[in-house]
């Protein structure tokens, strides 16, 4: 399947909740779909045992698509059940398909070819991590690149804070491809909910947008995170009010804050987000669907 270069890179960069539900589990599908977040993610993989992948891939494929983007976890290349995954979701109505374990730029590269749908890219393991760039570069259909956190860390033999470098090299490697910041990898510990919120901040000022979450009750405090403050926007939108007034590249503001191109691009970014995040706190079938794209 030939794609042009120009294929667009949709669904990511404004979706701040990604829910994972196991796809052959139609009921929780059916709520997740009338849900809280931002997008859902139909999981082929983890979630679904080996008995019930073709269940799952049924009803991923015949998947009737509301207000929130849809995307598909597919098993991982070369595993017993991918072949059939691509065969079902090259035809299914779906926004894109997430890339569990890649690490091989040209098996992603053919995988986009077959499937004609955005691609996002999952690390989870040593050698994705040094080909990060690599993987984001190789093919137009590649939507986004985001860290598997548990496999990597296992992968690595590293605890705590030893993946913030990793974290570190996703962000460079998705930004330097043009891509949207990278989605925050899955919290685990669902009795931990202050956990989940403080990770979010520091995911978010790590350079991460958005947060993949396996149950609900994660939904709220990942929106609050990615979601900026009132006196955040109150602040982006005087500075930005100030540039009219400015007339040079760098200038110190009424606040006397020094201000120059790349602090204007930070300023606009924060009312971007303002002018098309629903508050965190608005019911969810008053929000509009999430998934505009970034530039």
């Amino acid at each position: 399947m030939t794609v042009a270069p120009t294929a667009p890179r949709t669904a990511l960069g404004r979706a701040r909740s990604w829910l994972y539900v196991p796809a052959h589990r139609t009921d929780v599908v059916a709520k997740a779909l009338a849900g809280a977040a931002d997008a859902v993610v139909l999981d082929l993989e983890d979630a679904v045992p080996a008995d019930a992948k073709a269940a799952a891939r049924e009803a991923a494929a015949s998947v009737s698509r509301g207000r929130l983007p849809v995307w598909v976890r597919m098993n991982g290349i070369g595993t017993p059940w991918a072949a059939d995954d691509l065969a079902a979701l090259a035809g299914a109505d779906i926004d894109g398909v997430r890339v569990p374990k890649a690490d091989d730029p040209a098996a992603v590269a053919a995988l986009a070819e077959r499937l004609g749908r955005p691609l996002h890219l999952l690390v989870e393991n040593a050698l994705g991590v040094e080909r990060a760039f690599g993987l984001a570069t190789c093919h137009p259909l590649v939507a986004g690149l985001s860290l598997g956190e548990a496999d990597l860390a296992a992968d690595l033999r590293v605890r705590g804070s030893g993946l913030e470098w990793a974290r570190g090299r996703v962000v460079v490697a998705a930004r330097a491809a043009g891509l949207p910041s990278p989605v925050a990898s899955v919290w685990t510990d669902l009795g931990d909910p202050e956990g989940l919120a403080a990770d979010s901040a520091a995911a978010r000022d790590a350079g991460f947008f958005g947060r993949s979450v396996i149950h609900p009750a994660q939904i709220g405090p990942v929106h609050r995170a990615f979601t900026p403050d009132p006196d955040e926007v109150a602040r982006a939108r005087e500075l930005l009010r100030s540039l009219e007034s400015a007339g040079e590249s760098a200038w110190v503001d009424p606040r006397g804050r020094f201000v120059d191109p790349a602090v204007v691009s930070g300023a606009r970014w924060v009312v971007e987000l303002a002018d098309t995040l629903p508050d965190p706190h608005e019911p969810a079938q008053h929000r509009p669907r999430a998934g505009k794209e970034l530039p």
